[in-house]
């Protein structure tokens, strides 16, 4: 047992000897050094390599030491998985590798050694040149120089060689290229630049080449005429001229220039003899110079007008009184069916939710005609002429459609006051001094945006004019319904203009209902010039809670002599809570009676009763129903009164003093009179003629109310044996001064027009269905006033205006 553990040291030993013998083999610097292994060291550095990027890159170290030597390559001092050998090869490169940092870490069992690093730098590869902008064509009078240009990019350096008709043209070798003075013989050629880099090239778009011959002087061909019209009439002068294009034309009257008289021809407003012995010339001028014509002369002889009276506007007047004085064809002797009767209808493309309105004398075509405009929910606005009516015709003077491109009327929104499109709703107005009717429509594009915008339209013509239309928006300080920021925002798709327009002096007034009580809506007024149809002021009656709408079935605000305006607002928030003025403390005036300034539009008064707030929670709102501005009127003391009347839903006659309304009181109201207990719930609005105020409410007769010393009498003084079904009637009085009046009234519920002696309401003169055979029949529209005016009587309908008169 003893020899066998004395063999088993004898192996080790010899293991060892052989393993420190081989160690001294590698390591064979001197007998010091044997059985020594030698660290590694570096003999060849890894070098810097560049190229180009989708290539590889190739690092390489030489190193000595003992064997075995083991290499790990870095990038950016981060192990490379892999790379294990003297040398490295990257994948194909891109540019973000540029700048990036090689070394190698060597080591064998003596130690270890780090490589200096080696920068690799990867440059982008060439890009072919490519044309952003292309070489326009240019026009240029002879003797004139052309430039062309072109942008381009591309590896730099880019070179650029200009072409004249594929002909290289010597020295043109930048950007751009300007030609050398033009001739008439330059005419159409054609430019192009070839441009290039090392990695290829590119030839440019063609660019044309024009010019033309130097510009000639204007002169004119045929001089303007002199002109002969009668009073009422236009007159047109007319010239003629040769020239280079473009011409431009000033006319110029008695030798002062003539605003906005820039074309061949130039009309004169309707001339008055006054005007007779004006001259008028016109300047033609180019580029190349002017000519001025000869002198025309205008006579104006007297002539004779058929008509003198205009219907401007909602009933007839700023004070709604739905009188018209000026009526010297219909009395009450031939208004009867014998006598009277339906004439025609013009057909139309929508609804006439709008009264009509009417002109007299206004050219057209060169002829004088009476005009009836009409306006439709189609948004189409029409000019008939009067006179023309004879069985139902769709012949107009001219249309213009108010929709913009892509556009559509708007759909009911969901309610079914105004239905199935929504265009033009309100009553437009009229200023003859400007040539202009106003009307505003509502609309929607292909992507359900709506639109509320203003139109001014030429009378003659209905084109556009003031640079409209408008585009309605508005914003006010609050935090009430559909607010943002600490401003209420008008959205248009949530309104849409149901009352008419009010025009005082330059300033057009709208005022805003909702579509039913559908919200968020709230209370706003708003005012445009008439000149240019910017928006001027805002005022919302409700900017710190909701609703408040103004509706009024259609009538319009009503302003007083020195332009004061009035009218009635919906249900919708009030603050009972008053300030030390006796107004509501946060500013919202939902179911008031108010007056409000015009220019800078703010609430200088008010009345709403005691129980506003319930009524409003009751949806029995004031604003149902829209007022009247009575004339002045002198009280048992001799005081001169400013009264106005309105009703609403709770069945009340409100009279209040237009200087002192009487605001709000919990305890009692403070307006000027109150009558209960005579007539319905109102969804219409009353009439005055010669002393008496004509109420048609809903399930009641047309009554009829004296005024005597400033006060309505309490109880009515006559009223029609027949009652009116919803919404009541909105009655209209045509008179000569305050002789042969007469009331006319609209039963919506059937279709009927009824006519009564204005002294005595029982006495029917004459209705719509008293004619055999259906001879006067109409269609009936919702809320629709009569309107009356030289012999004839207007009626809108769901497709077209009826035209009543006496019969031939």
């Amino acid at each position: 047992m003893r020899r066998v553990k004395f063999l088993s040291s004898m192996v080790v030993v010899v293991s060892a000897i052989s393993l420190a013998g081989c160690a001294g083999l590698t390591n064979s610097s001197g007998p010091g050094n044997i059985g020594k292994a030698v660290a590694p060291s570096l003999t060849v550095q890894p070098a810097s390599v560049a190229v180009t990027a989708g290539q590889a890159a190739t690092f390489g170290v030489s190193a000595t030491g003992t064997a075995p030597i083991g290499f790990q390559w870095r990038k950016n001092m981060v192990n490379i998985g892999g790379a294990t050998a003297a040398s490295y090869t990257t994948p194909a490169t891109t540019t973000a590798d540029s700048g990036s940092k090689f070394d190698v870490m060597v080591s064998n069992s003596a130690g270890s050694i780090t490589s200096a690093q080696a920068t690799l730098t990867v440059n982008a590869g060439s890009v072919a040149p490519s044309i952003t902008t292309q070489p326009a064509s240019q026009t240029v009078t002879a003797g004139q120089s052309a430039m062309f240009s072109v942008v381009a990019a591309g590896t730099a350096p880019l070179s650029y060689q200009w072409r004249k008709n594929t002909n290289t043209i010597g020295g043109a070798t930048a950007a751009s290229y300007t030609t050398p003075a033009t001739t008439t013989a330059d005419n159409n050629s054609q430019f192009d630049v070839i441009v290039s880099n090392s990695a290829g090239n590119i030839t440019s778009a063609q660019a044309t080449l024009t010019v033309s011959a130097a510009p000639v002087a204007p002169s004119i061909t045929t001089q303007p005429a002199n002109q002969t019209v009668n009073a009422g009439q236009v007159a047109t002068f007319s010239v003629a001229g040769t020239g280079t294009a473009p011409l431009t034309y000033q006319w110029q009257k008695n030798g002062a220039a003539i605003s906005g008289a820039t074309a061949t021809s130039y009309i004169t407003p309707v001339t008055t003899t006054a005007d007779s012995g004006e001259v008028f010339r016109v300047v033609v001028s180019n580029a190349a110079g002017n000519m001025t014509s000869n002198t025309a002369t205008l006579t104006v002889n007297p002539g004779t007008v058929n008509s003198t009276v205009d219907v401007i506007t909602y009933h007839y007047d700023n004070l709604r009184t739905g009188q018209n004085l000026n009526e010297t064809t219909l009395t009450p002797a031939n208004v009867n069916s014998t006598t009277f009767g339906k004439k025609g209808e013009f057909t139309v493309d929508g609804k006439v939710d709008a009264q009509p309105l009417y002109l007299s004398q206004v050219t057209i075509g060169a002829q004088t005609k009476n005009v009836l405009y009409v306006v439709t929910e189609h948004g189409s606005v029409y000019a008939f002429d009067a006179d023309s009516i004879n069985g139902t015709t769709s012949a107009f003077l001219w249309k213009t459609s108010t929709l913009g491109a892509g556009e559509t009327s708007s759909d009911n929104r969901g309610c079914g006051q105004v239905t199935p499109e929504i265009g033009i709703t309100s009553t437009p107005v009229i200023d003859r001094t400007r040539n202009a009717i106003y009307v505003v429509a509502m609309s929607k594009n292909s992507s359900g945006t709506y639109f509320q915008r203003l139109h001014a339209l030429n009378l003659s013509t209905g084109a556009e004019l003031f640079g409209g239309p408008q585009n309605i928006t508005a914003t006010y300080p609050g935090t009430g319904a559909n607010s943002s920021g600490g401003n209420v925002i008008f959205d248009p798709k949530q309104y849409k203009e149901r009352p008419g327009l009010l025009q005082v002096s330059g300033t057009i007034y709208t005022t805003w209902s909702s579509h039913c009580d559908a919200g968020p809506y709230t209370s706003w007024v708003m005012a445009f010039s008439a000149d240019t149809l910017a928006q001027t002021s805002v005022l919302n009656l409700v900017p710190n809670g909701n609703d408040g709408g103004i509706w009024m079935a259609g009538a319009a605000p009503g302003a007083d002599a020195s332009g004061n305006i009035y009218f009635i607002i919906g249900n919708g928030s009030f603050d009972t809570t008053l300030n030390a003025s006796n107004f509501p403390v946060n500013g919202n005036c939902g179911n008031c009676f108010v007056k409000v300034s015009s220019g800078t539009l703010k609430l200088l008064d008010y009345f709403t009763p005691l129980n506003t707030v319930s009524e409003s929670n009751a949806d029995t709102d004031f604003g149902s129903g829209g007022p009247v501005l009575l004339p002045d009127l002198v009280d048992a003391n001799g005081v001169t009164r400013h009264l106005a009347v309105g009703s609403g839903k709770d069945a009340n006659i409100y009279v209040v003093d237009r200087e002192n309304m009487g605001k709000f009181n919990a305890a009692q109201d403070n307006n000027y009179q109150l009558i209960t207990g005579q007539i319905g719930g109102v969804y219409s609005k009353p009439s005055y003629f010669n002393g008496t105020v004509y109420y048609g409410s809903v399930g009641n007769a047309l009554k009829a109310f004296p005024v005597t010393n400033a006060k309505l009498a309490g109880t009515p003084s006559s009223q029609s044996t027949h009652s009116f079904g919803y919404p009541g009637t909105t009655s209209s009085i045509s008179a000569s001064g305050t002789t042969n009046g007469i009331v006319w009234a609209i039963e919506n519920s059937g279709a009927i027009l009824f006519a009564y002696d204005a002294t005595n309401l029982t006495k029917e003169l004459y209705d719509s269905n008293q004619a055999a055979n259906n001879r006067d029949h109409f269609s009936g529209n919702k809320f629709i006033t009569p309107m009356v005016v030289n012999g004839k009587v207007y009626v809108g309908t769901p497709n077209s205006v009826a035209v009543f008169g006496l019969l031939p």
